[in-house]
């Protein structure tokens, strides 16, 4: 039986491994998903060497960066990134090739997309992890510049005090890649003149439990579009089970 499995710490509840097990037994795919909860990237050689049906891992926070250094292939799409979160694993006698995806990007920019209108140019970008980076890239290649939101002074970033109403009018398109006000802590939301909001606006949150975050509710409450993150996951999803055989673009 093949494997597949995501690597994370912590990892909690899953998405990915309830999906894909689901689509294995729906369309009869002899295969088995498993989480693989790892507190050191270093760990990821174990994995492999004890598990030699692995044919495809996911990879989630905090391994999208530090994972490339494991890989002997990273397109040039997660390259530009500067994160992958999907490895296809290829067995060439006793020799093991790690192969490196970013599907994370395909997903956002084919979620998103439908949403944005000819004066959405501009888009604040919350956080500055492995899937900020993503979506990043997924903003500039729809024509959307997006700038880096953080807590810290870092070159290229805005802190979030700096943050006015003048600000969210400009970049109005407006993405959550933290984990404020994931389940189970649903009362957080990132610190943003939320009054400032209006129907020109994009709140688009990666987090889909709950289904409407604060985030989102703040910003509905003000005419905004918002969306989480659930259609983004499972077309990252189908795109991870399209690299992990061997039909990467």
């Amino acid at each position: 039986m093949d494997k597949y499995g995501l690597i994370g710490y912590p990892l909690g509840h899953s998405f990915s491994i309830g999906y894909h097990n689901q689509r294995f037994a729906d369309e009869g795919i002899n295969a088995e998903y498993m989480n693989f909860e790892i507190p050191s990237i270093d760990e990821l050689p174990e994995v492999l060497s004890q598990n030699p049906e692995l044919k495809g891992l996911n990879v989630t926070i905090p391994y999208k960066e530090r994972v490339m250094e494991f890989l002997d292939f990273i397109s040039p799409e997660a390259r530009a990134i500067g994160a992958v979160n999907v490895i296809r694993v290829v067995h060439e006698g006793k020799k093991i090739i790690l192969k490196g995806y970013n599907s994370d990007v395909i997903g956002f920019v084919q979620s998103i997309e439908p949403l944005l209108e000819s004066y959405h140019k501009k888009a604040l970008v919350l956080g500055t992890g492995g899937a900020s980076k993503a979506i990043a890239y997924g903003l500039k290649s729809l024509g959307v510049e997006p700038v880096f939101v953080s807590r810290y002074e870092r070159p290229g970033t805005i802190q979030y005090q700096s943050i006015t109403p003048e600000v969210v009018q400009e970049y109005n398109v407006i993405v959550n890649c933290t984990p404020l006000g994931m389940f189970p802590k649903v009362d957080a939301c990132p610190l943003l003149p939320y009054e400032a909001l209006d129907e020109r606006n994009i709140l688009y949150d990666l987090i889909y439990n709950p289904d409407e975050t604060l985030f989102m509710k703040k910003g509905a409450e003000r005419g905004a579009t918002v969306k989480n993150g659930l259609e983004m996951l499972l077309l990252q999803a189908f795109a991870s089970w399209e690299f992990w055989n061997g039909r990467e673009k």
